[in-house]
């Protein structure tokens, strides 16, 4: 869900803008883009969430509880992010009996970056969060830019997780990107809201622009990814709903940077993670390359793994094999959770 997949999204729509008069681009500008930002919405069907605000000894953070009983699962979102996409990352968990906790990392939405900039801050931050809320320990589900924060947490907080998947995860130091000051400002006024009316207009054109980031797939085969989730009506849905969970990007452009300059920080606490590890990675993940996976999986002690062949980044939640993923995970997580042998099935 990185900056990358917005610009070639940008780029697809650019012959738009050219020749609009400068008071269509104004009314862009002004337009609020139709987002919904009510704390308390709909995100997906049957998926409300109800963000709110604990102030912890670290600072505020913003965060999504669902359920009232069973193990919790703190689920940690990707870039371009917030609590609502972590809860939405989570859903595929909805019947399972799990509790998701689902927090804004510092940076996105309702949660300001002076709560936590380095991965050690924001992990600190999640278990102030666990204390401010009761909660003894978690499972964490960490995905993508999200994941260097969720290796951080297992290593320097052990006594507070039972278990930790991570899904397509940064775990080697990324180079700096080449995103220019004009092409930001551009996204964050009028880029973002046309981008909003092409996916009304031509909804085909946003899946299409998105795997061409997302993975590195052959033309043949992103036809074939296009083609499932424009004709399977709930993964339509999931990737509707994932587009929206990136929007206003103006209350997500400071944790998705500070994401990028943690990242090529590198040097992640692998070695020192002892709850038990499930890593799931594409091995055409265009986004965040196959090698990530590898990487943990080689240092992390006992980790388990899940790699799915020929899948993107996104694969774990859009793929036509994505409930083959999602049983694997969930089974590693009711192995692995306190009283797991009376979790519900599905």
């Amino acid at each position: 869900m990185g900056k990358r997949r917005i610009f070639r999204i940008v780029r697809v729509m650019l012959a738009v803008l050219i020749g609009v008069p400068a008071l269509g681009v104004a009314g862009l500008a002004l337009w609020d883009g139709g987002i919904d930002t009510d704390p308390r919405r709909s995100i997906l069907r049957d998926v409300r969430i109800d963000l709110r605000t604990a102030t912890t000894r670290l600072g505020p953070i913003e965060y999504d509880l669902h359920g009232t009983e069973g193990p919790v699962l703190l689920s940690v979102h990707a870039g371009l992010g917030g609590a609502d996409q972590g809860r939405l990352f989570a859903d595929w968990l909805r019947r399972d009996g799990f509790r998701v906790l689902s927090p804004s990392r510092p940076g996105y939405l309702g949660t300001p970056l002076e709560s936590g900039r380095t991965n050690e801050e924001q992990a600190d931050l999640l278990a102030a969060l666990l204390d401010e809320l009761g909660i003894d320990r978690v499972g964490v589900l960490a995905v993508s830019a999200g994941s260097p924060v969720g290796y951080t947490f297992a290593a320097r907080h052990p006594d507070r997780i039972w278990a930790l998947v991570s899904v397509g995860g940064v775990s080697m130091p990324r180079p700096a990107g080449t995103g220019s000051p004009l092409r930001r400002a551009f996204m964050d006024t009028v880029g973002q809201k046309l981008a909003r009316l092409t996916a009304e207009v031509s909804f085909e054109t946003v899946v299409a622009g998105t795997l061409s980031e997302t993975g590195t797939y052959t033309d043949g085969q992103r036809a074939e990814r296009v083609a499932h989730i424009m004709n399977t009506p709930q993964v339509r849905e999931l990737f509707t709903a994932m587009f929206d969970t990136t929007f206003p990007y103006r209350k997500r452009w400071a944790g998705t940077d500070n994401d990028a300059v943690q990242a090529r920080r590198g040097k992640l606490p692998l070695e020192r993670i002892s709850a038990p590890a499930l890593l799931v990675h594409g091995t055409q993940d265009g986004d965040v390359p196959f090698d990530h996976g590898r990487f943990a999986a080689e240092r992390i002690p006992g980790a388990e793994r899940h790699w799915m062949e020929h899948d993107d980044h996104l694969g774990f939640w859009l793929s036509p094999k994505a409930g083959r993923a999602q049983a694997a995970a969930r089974d590693f997580l009711r192995r692995h959770a306190p009283g797991g042998s009376g979790l519900r099935r599905p």
